[in-house]
């Protein structure tokens, strides 16, 4: 049976959510610059995060909560992530936080141009006048012709909206059918496995204070991607994604307290445009939601309930 929506304590949990993972993206951004590499990064973020679930669960006695029978989706939604962890880290490591969380606002854009380049569905004047919109930011944010942001942590950070907004729709799947601490914990058990491969290529000693700096990133991205899971279980794709937002305001916290950085003229510019896109964009999709029949639900529910649980 379809769970209930809870608006109040999805947005709750998403704006809990942005905290950690902008602590998280501080802890790496500081990693980084002790020596740690990015595939790294990627390993022991995951690994953590199977260590940290393993233990709290065999303690607690709910190891049963762990079983599924969607380990396929489980791998794919694993591969699709770690690639967007990639993206995540490579922008915090290579920009300023704030520009890098900025740019990862673009999700909702590419979510709606695959939404009419792959899924063929009808797009309006309203969400495409939002992806021009948004995009006008982004070029604001990279100052073509003048003196640009790093080009890579530019394609990082766009790539991590692209790989969001697919991933956004993998984990509301997910979740009609597991428990989010199955989710987050076999993604990183996956991800984990996956960058191992990477590992003896990119490892290298470090000293206790660094040991505890990735102990960090991987207690608060544990954190965070518990939060997130629970927040799509809850809630609608687009009314939680309106809380990723948040985000700007730690990363910003952050850069000032410890880099004594604030965001550039240019970010003051483009981020209100990416963000007012993506407002647009988000206000649009819950008002087509609440255009939908009884008919049409009642259909929709009737089809969701008849599909195979292991899809």
């Amino acid at each position: 049976m379809t769970r209930p929506d809870r608006p109040f304590l999805a947005i709750t949990l998403r704006v809990a959510a942005m905290v950690m993972l902008s602590t998280m993206f501080m802890l790496i951004k500081y990693a980084g610059q002790r020596g740690v590499s990015a595939p790294e990064m990627m390993f022991w973020r995951q690994a953590m995060s199977v260590m940290i679930l393993f233990v709290w669960l065999m303690a607690t006695g709910n190891m049963k909560v762990l079983a599924t029978r969607r380990t396929a989706s489980h791998a794919r939604r694993a591969a699709t992530g770690t690639l967007g962890l990639f993206c995540n880290i490579s922008a915090a490591m290579l920009l300023p936080l704030a520009e890098a969380t900025t740019l990862g606002f673009t999700a909702p854009l590419f979510a709606v141009l695959i939404t009419a380049l792959i899924v063929k569905e009808k797009v309006g004047i309203w969400r495409w006048t939002a992806v021009i919109l948004g995009f006008l930011g982004v070029v604001i944010i990279a100052q073509p012709g003048q003196a640009p942001i790093p080009v890579l942590g530019l394609a990082a950070g766009l790539g991590a909206g692209v790989i969001v907004a697919a991933i956004s729709f993998q984990i509301r799947d997910l979740t009609r059918t597991d428990e989010p601490i199955a989710c987050v914990f076999w993604f990183a058990f996956f991800g984990s496995l996956m960058t191992a491969i990477l590992l003896p290529l990119y490892m290298t000693p470090h000293t206790l204070d660094v040991w505890l700096l990735l102990g960090g990133v991987g207690l608060a991205g544990t954190a965070a991607q518990f939060l997130i899971t629970a927040s799509l279980r809850h809630g609608q794709v687009a009314t939680v994604m309106a809380m990723d937002y948040t985000a700007l305001i730690w990363a910003t916290l952050y850069g000032w307290l410890i880099w004594d950085q604030l965001p550039s003229s240019t970010t003051w510019l483009g981020a209100p445009a990416i963000i007012g896109a993506g407002l647009i964009i988000i206000g649009r999709e819950q008002r087509l939601a609440r255009q939908i029949s009884p008919a049409s639900a009642i259909d929709e529910g009737a089809i969701e309930e008849a599909a195979p649980r292991g899809t």
